[in-house]
């Protein structure tokens, strides 16, 4: 019996296989948005963008790659490894700009709330699917107090940003899994009455020496800016203000590309990673910003089909709750950019400049994959 001679087409065959074209599809528009612009709001990063792209489809593609419950097999040593690097982060993690956030491992250095991102869903995806058909309050209480403990493990670091994308992640799953309305709607109209009272009495709020007690100064400030970023135009408000007037001045059209005046004469800050959407709107007006927000609804909508059709409770509950994730992604840094949201430091998804958030993003488009191909394979 005579060895199968080498193919390189049996070789592209296998490489593509796992890969949803649609998926695959969208995530290459947005790519080629995060390149377009970096080459005007910071062209030395290009080349690094380029390494970081490579390893975060390198990332996507192994995780297309694995059975959904094999992933899911793996959902609870990855989040007791990661609430143990949270825990470890707060005892010898290094500080830097007032935040302790990173460990260093000798080799390099990692930041382990990113590991929560996915270890959040695919964890409480696991549990539920464990306790199917018996799913009850009690169900929905133990899993709020998994999401509770690396949220507060973030929250301290501190890290508000990070904390609320997985307490976002792991609030998709519990929804998705049956959470009653009657729960929601009273912690809802407690936070709609929290803002309308922040709105209401921010003069007095705001005023210096004022403490919040379960704020810390510079979360307070954040809001503050929010309310009224004029306060402090050169300093706190800085950011918002130049944001608005890029985003505002884009017009319909645009300046046209690398000819944007706040992006190119330094008055956008962080305008690679936080702000990256004001370059766009700045240098692409309105019609490049819908174009972008519909490459995202259509992302969006890609990865609620491979939900509604997934073949099981915990493969449905994971790709809802990582299509979320990327809606959330991108309404918090549209609404931080723009003026309706406190500034968090969440990065446009797939388009701001980071490695380690477009792995992690990348990663969640693998899982919706493999769910989508594990589909295929039950139906074949």
């Amino acid at each position: 019996m005579t060895e199968p001679r080498f193919s390189p087409l049996r070789l592209l065959v296998a490489a593509i296989r796992p890969i949803d074209p649609i998926l695959f599809g969208l995530l290459a528009v947005l790519l080629g948005y995060a390149f377009v612009l970096m080459h005007s709001a910071s062209p030395e990063r290009i080349a690094s963008l380029l390494v970081n792209a490579g390893v975060a489809l390198a990332a996507m593609w192994l995780a297309a790659r694995v059975p959904p419950q094999r992933l899911l097999s793996l959902a609870l040593p990855l989040y007791a490894a990661g609430v143990l690097l949270l825990i470890a982060v707060d005892l010898f993690g290094e500080t830097s700009k007032g935040a302790t956030r990173w460990l260093d491992i000798g080799i390099t250095r990692i930041q382990p709330s990113e590991i929560m991102k996915i270890a959040m869903p695919l964890m409480l995806a696991w549990y539920f699917q464990q306790r199917e058909g018996h799913i009850r309050l009690r169900e929905f209480l133990v899993a709020g107090a998994l999401l509770a403990v690396p949220v507060a493990l973030i929250l301290v670091q501190p890290d508000l940003g990070t904390s609320l994308l997985v307490a976002a992640a792991g609030f998709y799953v519990i929804f998705f899994a049956g959470l009653s309305w009657k729960l929601i709607v009273p912690v809802a109209l407690v936070g709609i009455v929290g803002i309308g009272a922040i709105v209401g009495f921010g003069d007095q709020l705001c005023q210096p020496g004022v403490d919040w007690q379960v704020l810390r100064e510079y979360q307070k400030h954040r809001i503050c800016t929010l309310l009224d970023p004029t306060q402090d135009p050169l300093g706190r408000g800085f950011h918002i203000i130049q944001s608005t007037i890029a985003i505002g001045s884009g017009g319909v059209l645009g300046k046209g590309w690398t000819e944007g005046t706040q992006t190119h004469l330094a008055f956008l800050p962080e305008r690679h990673t936080d702000f990256i959407f004001s370059v766009l709107a700045e240098e692409f007006g309105l019609l490049g910003a819908l174009l972008l927000l519909a490459s995202y609804l259509l992302l969006l909508l890609r990865g609620f089909v491979i939900a509604a059709q997934a073949p099981s409770l915990a493969t449905r509950l994971l790709a809802g709750s990582i299509t979320m994730i990327f809606f959330t992604y991108a309404f918090v840094n549209m609404g931080m950019v723009s003026g309706i949201l406190p500034v968090v430091g969440v990065p446009l998804p797939f388009i701001s400049y980071g490695g380690t958030a477009l792995v992690t993003l990348c990663l969640g488009v693998g899982i919706l994959m493999s769910i989508q191909r594990s589909r295929v394979l039950a139906k074949a």
